[in-house]
């Protein structure tokens, strides 16, 4: 009613609301309108398109082109394949895929060597190797290529050593951020031990620094775990632009060895995000694709690989499978056995 009392904070939000409604709005075309309110501007945001009508779908969202991907090359006689797993995304079971994958071959006599360049160091607890009692590790073979031999671990497999990672990785991108030629440093430090092994697998950090630079630098060829969900093909695209650029300017001989689908469950959702990568990538993915599976984190918190602890778990099957497959990729002299 008239003359009737409001209260300070409701009169101060009508004149607010007054005031946003006298301000003129320039026409700012298809990209939207800026209010000005003091000193602050607000961008209004096209209203988005809509959703998909079918609940069971993914969406409308599609990739715009097939992805082009710079193909394998061949490994070079008497020496190891290096191999680098890589994914900018973190949690898509880049140390899981390689602690498992490099246990399953050596365990079927392959000589492989593990690199691990992620300061975790994840790679020798899942193998059984107690870090406290390591002197030398990937820092050493960066910082020491000379040293290379003697940063090498072995494991309850005999054909199977480990370069173990740790914390200290963090301060060596600081180390040789000035250094001419940083981005060879690995390739230097593998060189004296290839001719000792068949495969060479290199587990990398989830972000594009020195040491991811490193690893491709290294390797022969990528091999890129990827979780089957909806921004699956989205993180591919980005780090197949980083692939492009080493190749273009470090690492001419760099190609794509493979795509590993892992922690792959039987929903509606997961099965089409593995159509979409089977139709952009065709045979570049590797089959089968990883299930879900608890027995591999128990593998990995008891620090055994997945042949050890569980060989007929889905996961163990599944690892099974695909070093058959790589290996077969890769020209391996002979792959495992069930």
């Amino acid at each position: 009613m008239d003359g009737a009392f409001e209260p300070t904070g409701t009169l101060l939000h009508r004149r607010h609301l007054q005031s946003l409604r006298e301000v003129h709005v320039p026409s700012m075309g298809e990209r939207g309108r800026q209010v000005t309110v003091g000193e602050a501007e607000f961008e209004e945001v096209p209203r988005a398109a809509p959703i998909a009508s079918g609940a069971n779908e993914i969406g409308a969202a599609k990739v715009r082109a097939p992805l082009e991907l710079p193909p394998m090359q061949p490994s070079t006689q008497g020496l190891a394949r290096v191999v680098a797993v890589t994914n900018q995304k973190g949690g898509v079971g880049k140390t899981t895929t390689v602690i498992n994958l490099a246990a399953t071959l050596a365990a079927s006599g392959q000589r492989v060597l593990v690199v691990d360049l992620d300061a975790q160091g994840n790679c020798a607890t899942g193998l059984g190797i107690d870090k406290a009692r390591v002197d030398l590790t990937t820092r050493d073979l960066l910082l020491n290529p000379e040293r290379a031999a003697e940063c090498r671990y072995a494991t309850r497999i005999p054909t199977l050593h480990v370069v173990v990672g740790d914390r200290r990785l963090v301060a060596v991108e600081d180390a040789i951020v000035s250094d001419l030629g940083r981005e060879s440093r690995l390739a230097e430090g593998l060189a004296p031990l290839l001719p000792h092994y068949d495969l060479v697998l290199i587990d990398t950090p989830p972000n594009l620094g020195v040491l991811a630079i490193n690893a491709l630098c290294a390797a022969d060829g990528v091999l890129v775990p990827v979780q089957t969900e909806y921004f699956a093909l989205e993180g591919l695209a980005m780090l197949l632009s980083t692939v492009e650029q080493v190749r273009r300017r470090l690492n001419p001989g760099l190609g794509v060895d493979g795509v590993l689908m892992t922690m792959h469950a039987p929903t509606l959702l997961n099965q089409q995000v593995a159509g979409l990568l089977r139709e952009h990538l065709g045979d570049v993915v590797v089959e089968p694709p990883i299930r879900r599976n608890i027995r591999l984190a128990e593998a990995t918190s008891r620090g055994e690989p997945i042949h050890v602890h569980a060989p007929k778990s889905n996961g163990g099957q599944d690892h099974l499978a695909v070093a058959n497959a790589l290996s077969a990729r890769w020209g391996l002299t002979r792959g495992p056995e069930a």
